[in-house]
């Protein structure tokens, strides 16, 4: 990847987590041998502004470049920054009715989360979520999502994307091809989906291949038993061809984490197996020292095809737009009034 003098480096694949609000001398030691692409921080990593942009710093320290920091800050119940230092914001569904479907609403909203997250060192969003929401789905997806038709996520999705990278932060499509259909949290359960393909194509995946032009995606822990009836997305090759073909998304494909538990075997076994199937990028979060030593046992440098899609990831990191955020959430309120 640029270091940002035009040389190309190389990095580990996998993005790692830490465990508290500042790096202990044995994680900094740890970091600057294991070379991780990039950071993923938690609410245990949060406290202040002061803190979080010392961290941050931090972490970039220990592999001597501007290393990604991924976020999740969807808004509502996913989101890391909150008061009193950082906006609160409704779950989206939610908030998409409250403005009527209004896109300008979604990007604005975005962008303002963006001005959160850069003016802290952060620079990905683990965002857009394009799940289309069912009667199936899960209340850990459900309120997350943007709307019950294919259409409807797909824009706003746009617009999330569009607010976030105007706002100078990388988006994450996830959870690719879709986690809208199942009844089951794949932080605790592997779920199935028996689907017909024909009908994952039209619905599912759609959103997902409105946004192939984004520069990273973030699997699915399912097994979609019309493509592989063994293997979740993660750790399956014909689901991501599937991926790479048929939905055409062509940038960074990340795992979500290894850590969750719709996966079996040793984290050795996950790494490799969602690397052989794929995937480019390791996701592991929960900053497990043992862990994160049996996923490097399994996790090469990045060359290849991964790491130009790495590359074209971090190239398209743009300096922030100004935006007025006094101005912004007035334009917000007048949306959601208008409703």
């Amino acid at each position: 990847m640029h270091t940002g003098h035009g040389a190309v480096v190389a990095a580990r694949a996998c993005i790692f987590g830490c465990l508290g609000m500042q790096l202990s001398p044995a994680e900094k030691a740890f970091f600057r041998d294991a070379d991780p692409w990039g950071f993923i921080l938690f609410a245990r990593n949060i406290d202040t502004p002061e803190q979080l942009r010392a961290l941050t710093t931090e972490l970039r320290a220990t592999v001597g470049r501007d290393a990604p920091i991924l976020l999740d800050q969807e808004g509502g119940r996913v989101q890391r920054l909150r008061a009193p230092h950082w906006r609160e914001w409704t779950p989206a569904l939610e908030f998409v009715a409250s403005v009527g479907g209004s896109a300008r609403a979604m990007t604005l909203r975005y962008q303002l989360i963006a001005q959160e997250m850069r003016d802290v060192g952060i620079d990905v969003n683990c965002a857009p979520m394009l799940d289309v929401a069912t009667d199936a789905s899960h209340e850990i997806i459900l309120n997350r999502c943007y709307g019950r038709t294919p259409e409807q996520v797909a824009r706003m999705g746009r617009a999330v994307a569009n607010g976030l990278l105007a706002g100078g932060v990388l988006p994450i499509i996830k959870h690719i091809p879709g986690h809208g259909r199942t009844p089951l949290d794949s932080h605790f359960d592997l779920p199935r989906i028996e689907t017909p393909l024909a009908e994952l194509q039209a619905t599912d995946f759609e959103p997902f291949s409105r946004h192939c032009d984004l520069p990273m995606a973030m699997t699915a822990h399912i097994v979609y038993k019309a493509i592989d009836p063994d293997n979740c997305a993660t750790h399956s090759a014909p689901v991501i061809k599937v991926i790479r073909n048929n939905i055409g998304f062509g940038g960074l494909l990340m795992t979500d984490d290894l850590s969750m538990k719709a996966l079996g075997g040793s984290f050795a076994q996950r790494a490799k197996q969602s690397l052989q199937a794929g995937c480019d990028m390791i996701l592991h979060c929960n900053g497990d020292r043992a862990e994160m030593d049996q996923i490097l046992s399994e996790t090469p440098e990045l060359t290849g095809p991964a790491l130009s899609r790495a590359t074209r990831a971090l190239d398209a990191r743009i300096p922030p737009q100004p935006i007025d955020a006094v101005a912004a959430l007035a334009e917000l309120e007048a949306l959601t009034n208008a409703q």
